[in-house]
């Protein structure tokens, strides 16, 4: 068998653990990417990336295998031992900064509105929610950051094809475009990583959010 089959075909950790997610950053420390824990250690054997430990120091494969596990570590199990599961990669030749476009997407009219009804004023689970057209599509409004809200069923229901003027229902706040590139712990919510948390003030949530298509 060679190296690479050992490395990377002979895993003992299950399923559950080999697609659980690892964090890929550029050379810059920028978060770039969200891989499994099965395809990042492909990228770490292959040279591609380097594993990144709580104290910021860098491991090729060889290494990382090396070090010492303690009980707290996460470890897969490989033909001759265990290694330690890596939560943070930094990749060796990659530069580019991650795009920085705040998606019009649920998720992020959600995240703007803070999960809040923005007639009511009312902070409710996301399934409790939904989004309304602050001028109605049946009046000519768009789908569009500046005429799109987050709002409650009952308020939707009772504001109905209506402007909010004459539904007697004043918004909480004017809607406007994000001039921020938000990261909300959501986006993460199966599981953080304590290994994370120095590195996700720099990611952009809306990179894997679904852009709403507007009028």
């Amino acid at each position: 068998m060679v190296a690479s089959d050992e490395a990377l075909m002979a895993y003992a950790g299950g399923p559950a653990l080999l697609n659980s997610k690892v964090l890929v950053l550029n050379r810059s420390y920028l978060p770039v990417h969200v891989t499994s824990v099965k395809r990042g250690f492909a990228l770490l054997y292959q040279g591609v990336a380097r594993a990144v430990d709580e104290q910021y120091r860098i491991f090729d494969f060889d290494s990382w295998r090396a070090l010492a596990l303690e009980t707290h570590h996460e470890r897969i199990g490989v033909i001759g031992g265990v290694i330690r599961v890596p939560r943070v990669l930094l990749l060796t030749a990659y530069e580019r900064v991650p795009k920085r476009h705040v998606r019009f997407s649920r998720f992020n009219i959600y995240a703007r509105d803070n999960n809040t009804c923005q007639y009511c004023g009312r902070r409710l689970p996301r399934t409790d929610l939904n989004l309304d057209h602050v001028i109605p599509r049946s009046r000519g409004g768009m789908s569009t950051w500046e005429n799109v809200v987050c709002s409650c069923h009952h308020c939707n229901r009772r504001k109905g094809g209506r402007t909010p003027d004459e539904a007697g229902m004043p918004l909480v706040r004017k809607p406007q475009r994000p001039q921020w590139t938000p990261f909300s712990t959501e986006m993460f919510s199966l599981r953080r990583y304590r290994e994370w948390m120095p590195f996700l003030t720099t990611i952009d949530a809306a990179y894997w959010n679904t852009e709403l298509l507007k009028d």
